[in-house]
């Protein structure tokens, strides 16, 4: 049962040493109790201070879903120093996220459960969107991930089959700082937890993903382990040797591991507010998408930009590419890293360029396309994903608001004769994007077909078309 907030501040020492302790001004303590809540954040100082226990700690329960409940008990924190020998599973902790470095995360799980032997191992990284959980979670951008959401309220557009970016979730589970939200939205048909137990994702909340967070900042993207044991029993020793084996994603290619296997068409057009869904019966071009990963709404904008897609796996050669007679080849997103699926991908880019068909890539395409021109890529220490990012065209001088997933940049320095610099991220200067003129292509490292700006970079698919219709009219 949570302590009143009077009651903790008086075990502090009384309201100027609960000051001190824990950082705040008298008017923050004076906020605490009138809400009877004590910020997530301070729980770990006062947990250490007072030998009081996780559930002591005054927070709000998630409410009641008005489909299905969400988690209602209390959020739990991790123990007070992540210690790699505090074993003792904390009270009220029902999952754990265990670091490369040995670190301990503790929280209460949610979602489908790690059955057996059945822990997800993966890179840890933070997304910063304030929307899109869902698009997230299924985006084959994230396999090999757990994402920790740096917005504490993730579930409370709860979840439809229209917002899948693919047929399965490739992310491996997901962290909170808080339990996840009832829905309380009109296109919601069930909760997130609901939807997260179909797609066997599991999940661990009460986490201080602003250490976290500053954890993956500082020292980059660890290798973790979430555990979240239908028994509640956890191996911490056995936890700790599977993170500190994991490989890491440089040097691996999960292009082939999430691209289609077969040839498909695409005719599905975006999505509008009072219309049923969209076919594009009246197509001006058609494009070959080469599917490293492909988001549906980027198959999407193809589709109402005039392009009839036909979707080939990843390991499509150039021949089997121009044997469909595509007017232009767009290289898709994609997880993992480009210079191990440059070893087939690179191959059949260069042979469609040399039949001087136009060509457009995002994200890993924008990598791939980099590399068959000539140019290197490098891992990034910490990545960029969320859907905040700036990026200013260095052609127009305008700064869009982009959505991003990319772990992985390309090396402008590598960039040979003929290649452009078209675009750069104004967080950090890396390479957003190139153009290569003489061979009709250009590619950007973010994700246009994504709504942050809400539109801004929508116009690059009508260029991908401009420069199709531009050499129709040649004859």
């Amino acid at each position: 049962m949570p302590l009143a907030v009077n009651d903790i501040v008086q075990r502090l020492g009384g309201p100027d040493a609960a000051a001190r302790l824990t950082n705040v001004s008298p008017e923050a303590l004076r906020k605490w109790k009138q809400s009877g809540v004590i910020p997530s954040k301070h729980w770990r100082t006062i947990i250490a201070a007072t030998g009081l226990t996780l559930n002591d700690m005054p927070g709000a329960a998630a409410p009641d879903s008005a489909i299905e409940p969400a988690v209602k008990d209390d959020p739990i924190m991790p123990d007070a120093n992540h210690s790699a020998t505090a074993s003792v599973v904390p009270e009220g902790a029902t999952a754990v996220l265990v670091l490369a470095d040995g670190s301990l995360w503790w929280g209460r799980g949610f979602g489908a459960h790690t059955l057996g032997n059945g822990a997800r191992v993966g890179e840890v990284c933070f997304n910063t969107a304030l929307t899109g959980y869902q698009e997230t979670m299924t985006d084959p951008s994230f396999a090999g991930q757990i994402v920790t959401f740096t917005f504490p309220h993730i579930g409370n557009v709860g979840a439809n089959a229209q917002d899948d970016e693919a047929a399965t979730p490739f992310a491996l589970g997901l962290v909170t700082a808080q339990d996840i939200t009832a829905p309380s939205n009109w296109r919601a048909t069930r909760s997130f937890t609901a939807w997260l137990e179909a797609m066997d994702l599991p999940g661990i909340g009460g986490i201080d993903t602003r250490a976290l967070t500053m954890r993956i900042r500082d020292g980059g993207a660890p290798t973790g382990v979430l555990c979240y044991p239908a028994d509640g029993q956890f191996d911490i020793a056995a936890l700790q040797a599977q993170a500190s084996v994991w490989p890491g994603l440089e040097g691996m290619d999960l292009a082939k591991d999430v691209s289609c296997t077969q040839t498909y068409e695409w005719d599905e057009t975006v999505w509008a507010w009072g219309e049923a869904q969209g076919r594009q019966t009246a197509p001006r071009h058609h494009v070959v998408a080469v599917d490293y990963g492909a988001k549906r709404n980027i198959l999407r904008s193809l589709a109402s930009a005039g392009c009839r897609v036909t979707v080939v796996p990843a390991t499509a050669t150039a021949e089997e590419i121009l044997r469909h007679q595509p007017d232009g080849l767009f290289l898709s997103n994609g997880p993992g890293d480009p210079a191990a699926t440059a070893t087939y991908a690179v191959p059949a880019i260069q042979g469609v360029m040399a039949a001087d068909i136009p060509v457009f890539g995002i994200c890993l395409g924008h990598q791939l396309l980099a590399t068959a021109l000539g140019a290197k890529t490098y891992k990034l220490d910490r990545g960029h994903r969320g859907a905040n990012q700036p990026v200013k065209d260095l052609e127009t001088g305008k700064v869009e608001i982009t959505s991003q997933n990319h772990g992985f940049a390309v090396d402008e320095a590598s960039l040979p004769a003929g290649v452009a610099v078209s675009h750069i991220s104004l967080f950090d200067g890396s390479n957003e994007g190139i153009r290569a003129p003489g061979k009709k292509a250009f590619s950007v490292q973010y994700h246009p077909e994504a709504s942050p700006g809400p539109s801004d970079s929508h116009h690059l698919f009508h260029r991908f078309v401009a420069m199709m219709d531009a050499e129709k009219a040649k004859g």
